[in-house]
């Protein structure tokens, strides 16, 4: 689609910077500055103009971009509606929300489509954000604080004045307040709004609006928020453009609510008063163009639509900024004008508590009305998994270690895959932890059990004391740990609160010989013992690990209800090649345990070649490589900062280098 730059100034230059990769067509520009509109418009051929009248009535371009000063924004974007085209505009829409207002009535009374930027509540940190927001580890969000500290603009811009004329309001918290209002809805109430005309005595020109805003706000979904925004104070202070938000739960911390791409610590969340922890978005790093905006606004246009809706929030947004100078002159709470647009929803209003509030997380995981919807669905579908996941195994080097802080970290950081096992002894501390505040509910976590090998007779007592222990009613997926079966020593229940010796003795089972007690019983009846829990509901789907490609194949030859997941020891040394590749064949997912413990893998040349390159860790190499090939690791970790960082490497993006040079540490005889 053709379209048009209203204004060429430093904004316009940062959306044409994103036309190469874009389907829009810069057909014109116009600036009151004519040669610094056939600047911009030679780069890109398109003809530039002094008025916007007289571009209007020479050029067919159905968009315009309004990229004008903020004090012009109104005035050019109702010009264009009036010429009937479709406009895309810088934010703010306008400066008084009877003005914004019309501008919406008018766009839609012509048929045409208005939008308006920021578009930060579509960016990967915010969207991340707001995934942590919605399920349900937080509960009941009920406080928060946002600052939007566009600093000293005489310092660093080279043309401050449009600045100056609106002060911060109008240009720095539009990013905080478009994304809060995006997430939980109009704001309904400013309260205790405080100006201050602060400056430094040595600037020749100050701002023509209070340069120094706080305020109050409150959502009509309950939160109540505390505005921060500011030309005095430096944008290179400690909070920038931050955004903090407290829940019954926990806490959530993002970096910057304007960001246009997820790095690795933008996001932090803590729950239930843990300590902060990065949240690193878990895909590789997308920047986001300013240009996306109209470019989507184009989309919905060439589909017949006429979207108005980012508009209408501008609108509102506007309304939350008149409402807080007015609050601040007359020293008493304002209500905000509203206007209806569309939101994420997070929050409902504030209702009384329902009778059974009090509830146990528990009981309410263990009511299972949407897990079982689950289980139908998921017969015969491949399983959807997180790219990694997190291992909670309870043995390191010889010895058996608490795991529930590292768990807990894990959760806090984004693992949503938790991988455990009867054998690791835990699972009633980890139920203990999903049953406190700060976690997610029972639909935002992928639960992996596993039957350990004294129990290949006893699966269905052994799968009911595992969710008994964690407090579900259902698992995503039961694994069998081993192939081999052994000599049955009765439930292995909290194992983690014995003695070393005791669960050796109830989980290695010994002959005479000292040698494993094995006994007859075929791997097909184990699984048909298995598939009787999916019949059951005790769990979705099924799973095996510690498998040969042969034993595998057997069970695929008889089985009712086929594996879902097949989990192995997995890395560099030891791809597993050719069982993944059968594996995604026949729409099995492949979670690789030990995906970093093989010895000397960490210390690999390749792998320090590779992480120096695309200055990560080794480990992140190695966690990369299953990620790349369409594998989950699930890496274990007591490290805080190494269970970040090892969410944190599915943002690498490995190259054909990278694969080749991997490819070459396969060891096919390796063995611990």
């Amino acid at each position: 689609m053709e379209c048009a730059f209203v204004g060429a100034g430093a904004v316009a230059e940062k959306y044409a910077a994103g036309l190469a990769d874009s389907s829009l067509e810069l057909a014109a520009v116009c600036d009151l500055d004519r040669e610094r509109a056939e600047a911009l418009g030679a780069d890109y051929g398109a003809t530039a103009y002094e008025r916007v009248d007289s571009m209007l009535s020479a050029e067919p371009a159905p968009l315009v971009v309004n990229l004008t000063s903020h004090t012009a924004h109104a005035t050019v974007t109702d010009r264009c509606l009036a010429a009937d085209r479709h406009v895309w505009s810088e934010k703010p829409l306008a400066l008084d929300v009877e003005r914004a207002f019309e501008l919406v009535a008018t766009a839609e009374r012509r048929g045409l489509a208005l939008g308006c930027a920021p578009i930060n509540d579509r960016c990967d940190p915010q969207r991340h954000a707001r995934w942590f927001l919605g399920d349900g580890r937080f509960g009941a969000v009920r406080l928060g604080y946002a600052h939007a500290h566009v600093g000293r603009v005489t310092d660093w811009h080279e043309s401050p004045d449009s600045f100056l004329d609106v002060g911060p309001l109008y240009d720095g918290a539009v990013y905080p307040l478009t994304l809060l209002v995006s997430w939980f809805g109009p704001v309904r109430e400013v309260r205790n709004a405080a100006a201050l005309d602060v400056w430094p005595e040595r600037e020749d020109r100050a701002p023509t609006r209070p340069p120094h805003v706080e305020a109050m706000l409150e959502f009509e979904t309950g939160p109540t928020v505390r505005l921060t925004t500011s030309f005095y104070v430096p944008h290179r202070a400690r909070e920038f453009n931050s955004l903090e938000l407290h829940g019954d739960g926990g806490s959530l911390y993002l970096a910057d609510s304007g960001a246009l791409a997820a790095d690795r610590a933008t996001v932090s969340v803590g729950g239930n008063g843990r300590s902060s922890v990065p949240a690193p978005h878990p895909a590789p790093r997308r920047e986001r163009s300013y240009l996306d905006g109209p470019e989507q606004l184009a989309t919905t246009i060439e589909a017949g639509g006429a979207p108005t809706d980012s508009a209408r929030r501008a609108a509102h947004v506007v309304g939350v900024c008149n409402a807080i100078e007015a609050a601040a002159a007359e020293g008493e709470d304002v209500e905000v004008r509203n206007i209806e647009f569309e939101t994420g929803a997070l929050q409902s209003p504030p209702v009384r508590p329902p009778a059974d509030a009090t509830k146990t997380k528990a009981a309410k995981r263990a009511g299972g009305e949407q897990m079982h919807s689950k289980l139908e669905q998921g017969r015969s579908a491949a399983v959807r998994l997180p790219p990694v996941g997190f291992g909670c195994s309870r043995y390191r080097d010889g010895e058996y270690v608490d795991r529930v802080e590292s768990i807990a970290t894990a959760i806090d950081a984004g693992y949503r895959l938790l991988d455990s096992a009867e054998l690791y002894g835990n699972e009633f501390r980890i139920g203990e932890l999903l049953d406190s505040p700060g976690t997610p509910d029972r639909e935002g976590l992928f639960l992996v059990g596993k039957v350990w090998n004294t129990n290949h007779e006893h699966v269905a007592e052994a799968c009911r004391g595992s969710l008994a222990e964690l407090g579900i009613d259902a698992f995503d997926s039961y694994l069998l740990h081993w192939p081999a079966a052994w000599a049955y020593q009765g439930p292995l229940s909290k194992l983690a609160s014995k003695s070393p010796a005791e669960q050796e003795a109830l989980t290695f089972p010994t002959d005479d010989d000292g040698e494993p007690a094995t006994v007859d019983v075929p791997l097909t009846a184990t699984w048909r013992r298995l598939e009787r829990l999916v019949d059951r509901g005790l769990t979705r789907t099924l799973g095996v690990c510690n498998v040969s490609l042969g034993q595998l194949e057997t069970i695929l030859d008889s089985a009712r209800v086929p594996p879902a997941i097949v989990q192995v020891e997995s890395h560099p040394y030891l791809p597993r090649t050719e069982l993944v590749e059968t594996c995604h064949e026949h729409g099995i997912r492949v979670m690789a345990h030990s995906p970093l413990s093989a010895p000397g893998l960490l210390d690999e040349p390749i792998l320090a070649e590779i992480a120096d390159e695309h200055d990560v860790t080794p480990a992140a190499v190695a966690v990369a490589f299953h990620v790349d090939r369409g594998v989950v690791p699930i890496p274990a970790s007591n490290d805080p900062d190494h269970v970040v960082d090892n969410l944190a490497a599915a943002r690498l993006r490995l190259t054909d280098a990278d694969r080749e040079r991997l490819a070459t540490l396969a060891e096919p005889e390796f063995e611990r």
